[in-house]
């Protein structure tokens, strides 16, 4: 239940980014909900990998290089659903960065709920 809650929290993350940005296209909701799953996947598996690969530079950088990742992840994205379009880097940059506070505005709305059930 939580899974299908945190996916659409990011399905209308992924919306609302796309109503504030110009740059960046969904065509509707079930292509919010593909991006939604689209990212999650690549930010499990693909995105470690990439971290563990470019730690010398992020580290260089004090972690300024997520940033470059994180935009790398919205491009891949878009490239692999239909109807999602990024026009730029950053028009990615832009998306990672605001999706991620509309994110965390709509967790801490869920209540920002624990793994952990509370007494």
């Amino acid at each position: 239940m939580k899974l299908i809650i945190r996916l659409i929290i990011s399905t209308i993350a992924v919306l609302v980014t796309d109503l504030l940005l110009s740059g960046v296209h969904a065509n509707d909701f079930l292509t919010g909900l593909l991006v939604a799953v689209v990212l999650g996947l690549l930010n499990s598996f693909v995105r470690p990998v990439l971290l563990l690969l470019t730690l010398p530079v992020t580290v260089f950088t004090l972690g300024l290089f997520i940033l470059v990742i994180n935009a790398a992840m919205v491009l891949l994205a878009a490239k692999l659903v239909p109807g999602f379009v990024v026009e730029s880097f950053w028009w990615a940059l832009g998306f990672s960065l605001l999706m991620g506070v509309v994110q965390g505005f709509l967790n801490a709305l869920d209540g920002g709920q624990n793994s952990q059930p509370q007494p």
